[in-house]
């Protein structure tokens, strides 16, 4: 079984084209029909986040934490029980690509980071989106870290400890752990998602804020 772990905090409006992407995915044909569990994991949620999960028939788990690295651990906690020998990340903001599973498991590696793609740069200017095009690489061989786009063999998972419970970066601090456990990755820009470029950053110090801060002099 393969599971996708969703955080999510007071993300109504954009959990549901993340869902309906993930469900894309699932049925990817070079699955050859594995199980696909997600989970969504509302976080300190108020608004109607669980009621697009339950539409799309998935599973949630909700806590009071603000903290999306506690909240990662807890979902990979969870399909970890299930017996999910994958587990891939994303985020309630983004959009997986149709073969986002597949790429990851094809590259049989222990762990696969990602590319992002801004979905709609309309919230910042051009200057801006200059200045993060000039700095990021969208090529095999990346060292990008996306929390949105990261999946993870379960036994190097276990094996480096899983997700820290930090506020932002806890993808970062995974892979650090994972990096000296000895685990195979794969910086991969064939593992794509679609992530949003809004202005109201949710975490604190993570990729909104980067964006946010590229508006700066």
């Amino acid at each position: 079984m393969i599971g996708v772990v969703i955080p999510a905090h007071n993300e109504e409006s954009l959990l549901e084209e993340c869902l309906a992407s993930v469900v894309r995915a699932s049925i990817h044909p070079a699955l050859l029909g594995e199980d696909v569990r997600s989970v969504v994991v509302l976080d300190d949620c108020t608004d109607g986040s669980a009621r697009v999960a339950r539409r799309w028939g998935v599973n949630t788990l909700c806590v009071e934490a603000r903290n999306v690295g506690q909240a990662r651990a807890l979902g990979c906690g969870v399909l970890r029980a299930q017996g999910a020998r994958w587990l891939a990340n994303t985020d309630a903001d983004s959009r997986v690509f149709p073969d986002w599973l597949a790429v990851q498991l094809a590259l049989d590696v222990d762990v696969v980071c990602g590319v992002v793609e801004v979905g709609d740069w309309s919230p910042h200017s051009a200057r801006a989106r200059r200045r993060y095009e000039s700095a990021y690489q969208d090529i095999d061989g990346h060292s990008h870290i996306h929390g949105a786009n990261l999946g993870v063999r379960t036994r190097a998972y276990v094996g480096a400890g899983g997700f820290p419970p930090l506020s932002a970066h806890e993808d970062v601090a995974l892979v650090d752990s994972l990096r000296r456990s000895g685990a195979r990755i794969a910086w991969s820009a064939r593992a794509r998602v679609l992530t949003s470029a809004r202005r109201d950053a949710r975490a604190r110090g993570g990729f909104g804020d980067y964006l946010n801060g590229l508006e700066v002099d």
